[in-house]
């Protein structure tokens, strides 16, 4: 595929036992986008979760930022076969943007600043499995690794953890986002290799 970045093919399976299979480990943190970085002005930054009605809920930076924020150390896996291990990010856990929605929908579509949308279940963001993170090792989120504010799934491929993130909106069916569309598995399980679609 023409779209995928040099070095795509990754290095020899690591014998670590906490490394999912396939994947190697590093202690830098790469950085791959499928476009330009875009630059959000904080004034201007908005998370937008849309129920399937169409109904919006909304929230500023300011309103966001006095939302209760957790800190969590967790392990993060990309399809281009590294690994991150021990990472600390603050933000806002999914639970809590969803406290006051009632949805009877199963899946999302997550959409950032730029035009990248991924498609996560809605159970994958529940129950303490995913945050709106704004701070990576203690400082604020930088651009290039998805700053303001990126989704943070660490139990999937690191493309489902959305940089720029801006909405998540609420589908009855589950739809292909930008990397599905490009031959990427629908759900991306590290532990079962889910990188293509039929593995």
């Amino acid at each position: 595929m023409s779209i995928i970045s040099p070095g795509f093919g990754g290095r020899r399976r690591s014998s670590q036992p906490d490394l999912p299979p396939g994947q190697y480990l590093t202690h830098d943190f790469p950085v791959l986008s499928a476009g330009p970085t875009p630059r959000i002005p904080l004034d201007r930054w908005q998370f937008t979760v849309t129920d399937e009605t169409g109904a919006k809920h909304s929230w500023s930076w300011q309103e966001f930022q006095a939302l209760p924020a957790e800190d969590v150390t967790v392990d993060i896996h990309c399809v281009t076969k590294w690994s991150k291990l021990g990472t600390t990010w603050r933000g806002v856990s999914i639970d809590t943007l969803f406290e006051n929605i009632e949805t009877t929908a199963d899946y999302t579509m997550v959409h950032g600043y730029g035009g990248y949308t991924t498609n996560v279940p809605l159970e994958d963001l529940l129950d303490g499995k995913a945050w709106v993170a704004y701070q990576f090792d203690g400082e604020p989120l930088a651009p290039e690794h998805g700053g303001p504010a990126r989704l943070v799934v660490p139990h999937l491929y690191f493309w489902k953890s959305a940089k720029w993130v801006n909405g998540i909106e609420m589908l009855q069916q589950d739809e292909p986002g930008f990397w599905e569309e490009a031959g990427y598995h629908m759900y991306g399980d590290p532990w079962r290799e889910q990188r293509y679609q039929g593995d």
